[in-house]
C-alpha cells in the first residue's frame, strides 16, 4: 500500500491546510515510509497471542467514592480577588 501526492493534498485539503509543492512530496514520503513500517509490522507471527487493551496488568486504582465533609466557604474564598456573598466573582464573558 502506498499513498499518492494527490491523496496527500486531498488529506491536507480535510485539515485545512495550505501546503507547498515542497511539503507535498515530503510528506508523501514520509507517509510511504510509515505505511511500510506497519506491512512489516503485518508480516509478524501474533497466532497465540492475546488482544491487550494495555501492556500492563493493571488494576482500578480510583479510591471509592464516599461523601465526605467539603471546605467551608469562608476558607475557600479567602484568597478570592473579588467575590459577591459566597461565591467567586468574575468578569461577564456573555454578552446579552
Amino acid at each position: 500500500m502506498s499513498i499518492s501526492t494527490d491523496q496527500v493534498e486531498k488529506i491536507a485539503a480535510l485539515a485545512n491546510l495550505n501546503l507547498s509543492e515542497d511539503e507535498k512530496s515530503k510528506f508523501t514520503v514520509q507517509l510511504n515510509t510509515i505505511l511500510e513500517y506497519v506491512e512489516k509490522l503485518n508480516e509478524l507471527d501474533t497466532e497465540g497471542v492475546s488482544p491487550l487493551s494495555h501492556p500492563l496488568d493493571l488494576k482500578n486504582v480510583f479510591r471509592k467514592d464516599e461523601v465526605q465533609p467539603s471546605l467551608p466557604v469562608e476558607k475557600a474564598l479567602e484568597n478570592a480577588p473579588a467575590r459577591s456573598k459566597n461565591y467567586f466573582k468574575v468578569p461577564r464573558v456573555i454578552r446579552k
